[in-house]
């Protein structure tokens, strides 16, 4: 049986992406799917827009790592994009390396056996290859979805995708597969649009 693709977007600096992430490897052990990580920016999405000092100074910072995951997507493959955002996530998020980002993505080029070089796409230019790609990444992601919700993005390959799913903890075994089931069948629902509760208390990264 070929395994079935299922592609993620995800903003490198978000939480809930990266355990979004971290779910669908989980349900790749127990389910025929192959994941695939691509690239939205909450830089883009939320670009031009009047926002909380504080947020914006963090958005203003997160250009470097969704530009880094596009280049290393580029140049040396999705595989090589995975094993570079799970070095990211397991400094930035689960280890709280986030105060110097650009340091914590180098080092995580170094643990997925990536050219140091890499980082000289981290430095934002507009208009340059690196931009533009990440623009048509993160359009190719948000138009599946519009531009009213966030990262994680994750698409069945169908023409249907959907924001989340927002976990925390991951899934994991076979919880983590039949999470994957309902989220399958519903993007198989033409109708269906959203699913909701409030969050409650932090992320656990378990």
């Amino acid at each position: 049986m070929t395994a079935r693709p299922v592609e993620l977007f995800v903003d490198p600096v978000c939480p809930f992406a990266w355990m979004t992430s971290r779910w669908l490897l989980h349900a790749a052990e127990v389910r025929e799917i192959t994941p695939k990580y691509s690239v939205m920016s909450l830089s883009v999405l939320n670009e031009g827009a009047e926002l909380d000092s504080g947020y914006r100074a963090m958005l203003d910072d997160s250009w470097g790592p969704a530009r880094l995951a596009i280049a290393i997507d580029r140049s040396e493959g999705n595989e090589a994009f995975a094993r570079w955002y799970t070095a990211w996530g397991e400094r930035y998020h689960v280890g709280g390396q986030n105060n110097d980002r650009r340091a914590t993505a180098i080092a995580a080029l170094a643990d997925a056996g990536l050219p140091d070089t890499l980082i000289g796409a981290y430095d934002p230019v507009a208009g340059d290859e690196t931009d533009t790609a990440l623009r048509s990444s993160h359009e190719r992601g948000i138009s599946q979805v519009g531009n009213d919700v966030g990262t994680p993005v994750i698409s069945f390959g169908e023409g249907t995708a959907y924001f989340g799913p927002v976990v925390s903890p991951a899934p994991k075994g076979e919880d983590a597969g039949k999470l994957l089931d309902a989220l399958s069948t519903l993007a198989s629902i033409n109708g269906f649009y959203e699913l909701k509760r409030a969050r409650s208390g932090g992320i656990d990264f378990s």
